[in-house]
């Protein structure tokens, strides 16, 4: 009898327990998700280990509650933690959000700079993932690793930012490395940059508003100015931030050095840049001078230009995908003592025209400059049958004056009646290279010294005004070719 007195017990824990359960919630597969940031920074420096912590809000901008998963993408690095409206993650699930309003997110970080770079690295990335009804959204978290100095944009990755000095120089010359985090400008300032000053640049895909980007660039707009003044002992290096062996050959970590239009007085000696998309690209009317200068490990070109002045001597390009020296649209270009690699890709090792279209169909499109070039003492080497690219395309209409004098080059289709069959009337006193002719001591390792053998010895033709090679060596009276006397 007395389950006859339990049964209305039950049946009443059973209502209650209904009555408990939302049955409101937003189930729809675009949910109106957004964060108080779109990218939380800790922009503290440490010096010593320490910890910081930072919050930001989930908004639901429903009418009903939702059901959130909250979660660190990359668990395994260890610096990040969160707790989630009062839960620790490093993933909390089914956390609700009621409708119209918000949660907080905390984040902490604990960083020790005294850690090598492949345990703490300078830039310390990771994201935080809310998914809602199966519908994916996350926040960026950044942190910086090392003890160095940081220049970056106040927004995040990404992001440009400008830097400037009223027209006077900024000498970067703390023995920390500087690190550039984003798209730097530099515009009325020269920055100068003395012997050993080491620049690292974060690059990596950047999405905003579904466009994809790469990021990682430094900008000379016309009245800034770079003056980097290495020596052979002590090179100005500029490359990516991840300085682990595995990203040691690793192309295309950042974009590049950009000199834009009228940026000039730009100096680079004893500069190496690596690790880039491109190395340099200078824009129209804008001039840069490199002695000694090494662009090499790059996805692109070591060299672009468009109506640009360029100088270079004892300067050494290679490993760079596609063309080593990218000169079009006309301009005015001399290069002495170079060494131009091209063992990749298809690409000439050095390319000049006189031209540049947006589109290679429409003849209307084409805009033609004059290009005066002239390379003395070079070597072009590389795998292909011609390393030396020519475009012509006015014919007459502008000035197209180039001349090769005491270089090593190589040339077989370039030579073609229905090309440049008078190629060498323009390459006085030049080598004609052919598979088997021996040049360098390893290209393959990047060793570019001459080997004992090397048709370049004792080939170049004696420049008053360059006594040194690239590390400093007294040319001889009857000097090698290229950037290295054996």
């Amino acid at each position: 009898m007395k389950f006859r007195y339990l049964l209305p017990l039950f049946l009443m824990v059973a209502i209650l327990l209904a009555s408990c359960r939302r049955d409101d919630y937003f189930e729809g597969s675009s949910p109106n998700i957004t964060f108080s940031t779109d990218t939380l920074r800790f922009d503290t420096v440490f010096t010593t280990i320490g910890s910081a912590t930072r919050y930001l809000k989930i908004y639901n901008h429903e009418a009903q509650p939702v059901r959130a998963d909250v979660t660190l993408r990359d668990v395994a690095n260890g610096f990040f933690r969160i707790n989630v409206d009062g839960e620790k993650g490093p993933a909390v699930r089914q956390v609700e959000i009621g409708a119209n309003d918000s949660i907080y997110v905390f984040v902490e970080v604990t960083i020790d700079p005294d850690k090598p770079l492949s345990q703490s690295p300078f830039i310390i990335e990771d994201f935080i993932d809310v998914s809602v009804n199966g519908s994916p959204f996350f926040t960026q978290l950044e942190a910086w690793g090392q003890n160095a100095n940081y220049i970056t944009p106040s927004d995040g990755k990404g992001k440009t930012f400008l830097y400037s000095c009223n027209l006077e120089q900024e000498v970067w010359d703390d023995p920390k490395p500087y690190v550039i985090y984003g798209v730097l400008y530099i515009d009325s300032c020269t920055v100068v940059l003395p012997a050993g000053t080491k620049i690292y640049v974060h690059g990596g895909i950047v999405r905003d508003s579904n466009v994809l980007y790469n990021d990682g660039i430094i900008l000379f707009l016309k009245d800034g100015h770079l003056d980097a003044r290495g020596t052979p002992n002590n090179p100005v290096i500029i490359q990516g931030d991840r300085l682990e062996k595995e990203f040691q050959d690793v192309k295309s970590q950042w974009v590049g050095m950009y000199f834009w239009y009228e940026s000039r007085n730009n100096l680079m000696e004893h500069t190496i840049i690596k690790n880039s998309i491109i190395g340099i690209r200078v824009d129209s009317l804008a001039a840069v001078s490199m002695k000694g200068c090494q662009i090499y490990n790059t996805g692109g070109p070591a060299i672009v230009s468009r109506f640009a002045d360029i100088y270079a001597e004892n300067c050494l390009f290679y490993d760079n995908s596609n063309y080593g020296l990218q000169l079009t649209y006309g301009g005015n270009y001399e290069f002495n003592y170079c060494t131009v690699g091209s063992y990749e890709g298809q690409n000439e090792a050095v390319i000049f025209t006189d031209y540049f279209t947006t589109d290679p169909l429409d003849i209307t499109a084409y805009r033609f400059k004059d290009l005066k070039a002239r390379f003395t003492n070079c070597i072009f080497g590389g795998n292909d049958k011609d390393e030396v690219g020519i475009g012509n395309l006015s014919k007459g209409q502008n000035g197209f004056d180039y001349k090769f004098v005491n270089c090593a080059v190589k040339v077989k289709d370039l030579l073609k009646p229905n090309l440049y069959p008078d190629f060498f009337d323009f390459c006085t006193d030049c080598i004609s290279l052919n598979d088997g002719d021996k040049l360098f001591l390893n290209y393959q390792k990047g060793d570019y010294r001459l080997d004992t053998m090397s048709v370049a010895l004792g080939k170049a033709l004696p420049l008053q005004k360059i006594q040194t090679d690239l590390l400093g060596k007294q040319r001889k009276s009857s000097p090698d070719l290229g950037c290295f006397e054996f």
